[in-house]
């Protein structure tokens, strides 16, 4: 079984103010040791920010998505110390939305009337460009790194927590029966890259979503965060063939409201016009999945956790509006899409046959074109929710980008190799998928602190939304009702991805413990009983971690 995936901390927006208020007390005192360094820290760098917002002058009164910049600069070249701060500052300030961005920090932004940092938000549409073309809709320029050190070059952090004390906290707890006959865990300082804590860690088990953590490291490292996907139709010449090229996206929606993701009624509207252009308004429609190979069928069946792998697909398939979670899907989703597809065309004055499968040919004549948001969007999307359709979709993009055949082998492949590119640990890894479902798929919490502590890497700011999309505890996504009760000090503070399938829990991701070090953490279970007090246990421990003072 799979836990129900819960929607985007979008939708409780309005509710933030009172999960704020009533978090604050707890998250101060996680942070309370951190606080002094952070206000040396940003009394230093206001001026800086000043001069550096004043240039940036927005019109904006909300926060929105302006069209130049990149999407991971607003980390991009700080320091590992500089991250474990402004985790800490988040704690103090207050929860992150779904996408990564504090909503504190938005909040502020707009009551200032400034722009600058990142809006990991869904963009505006695009123009019809693809991937990093000119003309695509990209994110606006961030602030630089405000903190380099604590207070400057001379200012000296604390060591890391030592194995010892660790080992005293964490090893009753890990012992607890609930996580099962066998467990592995894993504690390191991302500011060093030191392994703190090791039980069984380079032993490899099932992984069961984690494994997405590793799928959007590989996707990033082999696309690169600005990258976006493209859907596009094209018109065969000397016919009246229109064909729906599918780019693989996997965010495209067909929604009325498509809040920023590539949007199939628009790009129904370009057809149409340019289809009338050509005095054309009767057409054969046809649709065009070919860029992926082999079946679309995951391993594990039919399952209302993922829709049939295809490179054309509206909304995941779903067939009750939803955005995320477990849902029956629809038997053909490039039929599907292409069916509402013809029905947009209708509506906008270009009556088609009733589509069917084809290729586009080489010689085919370009109409339109809409694009992906940025890939960096996409992964925070994929990891907050724990979205299994984008984590295949991704999966295989990363194999396309790596050259090998974009099916379910060749892409656990292409996944290997990004993470050997970047030289992570991986003896007895296996990937079968990139989403985690199948349960022949083999990590280590070795390598799961690994990936966090690359991703946190300064020399590495593309990876950086691996990170800002892991869901925050308490708050967002799949995290949403845990870290309740006795684990509730911890709300906050940690960001992990969980992982969930009959017999496995596991979770991996990030905390900043007592004296305000980031730690990564990966614990995986086997063979657990009771999938409630295997997540209880685990929040348990990681809580402990969180309040540790054990240096």
């Amino acid at each position: 079984m799979i836990v129900p995936e819960l929607r985007p901390w979008r939708a409780a927006r309005p509710h933030v103010v009172r999960a704020a208020d009533a978090v604050r007390p707890r998250l101060a005192r996680a942070a309370g040791i951190v606080r002094p360094r952070l206000a040396r820290a940003a009394a230093a760098a206001e001026p800086w920010v000043a001069r550096l917002t004043q240039a940036a002058k927005p019109q904006l009164t909300r926060i929105t998505r302006p069209k130049t910049g990149r999407t991971w600069q607003y980390t991009a070249g700080a320091t590992t110390a500089g991250l474990a701060l402004a985790v800490g500052v988040a704690t103090a300030a207050g929860p992150w939305d779904s996408t990564g961005q504090r909503t504190a920090e938005r909040d502020r932004a707009a009551a200032l009337e400034r722009a600058g940092g990142v809006d990991h938000g869904r963009p505006t549409e695009g123009s019809g460009t693809s991937d990093t073309a000119a003309g695509a809709p990209r994110p606006a320029p961030s602030a630089g790194a405000v903190l380099t050190g604590l207070g400057g070059a001379t200012t000296t952090v604390r060591s890391a927590p030592g194995s010892a004390a660790l080992t005293r906290v964490l090893g009753p707890l890990l012992a607890d029966p609930a996580l099962g006959t066998r467990r592995t865990a894993a504690v390191v300082d991302v500011s060093t890259g030191r392994r703190l804590y090791g039980s069984g860690a380079d032993t490899a088990l099932t992984p069961a979503s984690t494994t997405k953590i590793a799928t959007g490291v590989a996707a990033l490292a082999a696309l690169g965060p600005d990258h976006r996907l493209t859907t596009r139709t094209a018109l065969e010449p000397g016919t009246r063939e229109v064909v729906l090229v599918g780019g693989g996206d996997p965010t495209l929606t067909a929604r009325e409201t498509p809040e920023g993701w590539a949007s199939l009624r628009t790009l129904a509207a370009s057809t149409a016009t340019a289809l009338k252009k050509r005095g054309i308004t009767q057409a054969t429609l046809s649709y065009d999945t070919t860029l992926y190979a082999g079946t679309e069928v995951h391993p594990i069946g039919v399952n209302p956790n993922l829709a049939r792998v295809t490179a054309l697909t509206a909304d995941e398939g779903r067939t009750d509006g939803s955005s995320s979670g477990p849902v029956t899907r629809v038997p053909d989703p490039a039929a599907d899409a292409t069916r509402k597809f013809a029905g947009f065309l209708r509506a906008y004055g270009v009556k088609t046959s009733a589509p069917g499968p084809s290729k586009a040919s080489a010689r085919a004549e370009a109409l339109a074109t809409v694009s992906s948001a940025p890939l960096a969007s996409i992964v925070e999307r994929m990891l907050t929710n724990s979205d299994n359709d984008i984590a295949e979709a991704l999966a295989r993009q990363t194999a396309l980008a790596t050259g090998v055949r974009a099916d379910f082998a060749g892409a656990g492949k292409a996944i290997r190799i990004q993470l050997g590119r970047l030289g992570l640990p991986l003896d007895g890894v296996d990937f079968r998928d990139g989403s985690g479902l199948d349960r022949n798929d083999r990590l280590t919490a070795n390598l799961l602190t690994a990936l966090l502590v690359k991703a946190g890497d300064p020399a590495r700011p593309d990876l950086r939304p691996v990170l800002t999309g892991l869901p925050v505890a308490g708050f967002t996504g799949t995290l949403t009702t845990r870290y309740t009760g006795t684990a509730a000090d911890a709300a906050g503070v940690v960001r992990a991805k969980t992982g969930t399938l009959t017999g496995v829990n596991t979770l991996a991701g990030t905390v900043v413990d007592r004296d305000g070090h980031l730690l990564a953490f990966a614990v995986l279970t086997a063979d657990t009983t009771d999938p409630t007090a295997a997540q209880s246990a685990l929040d348990t421990a990681v809580t402990a971690l969180a309040a540790c003072g054990c240096s």
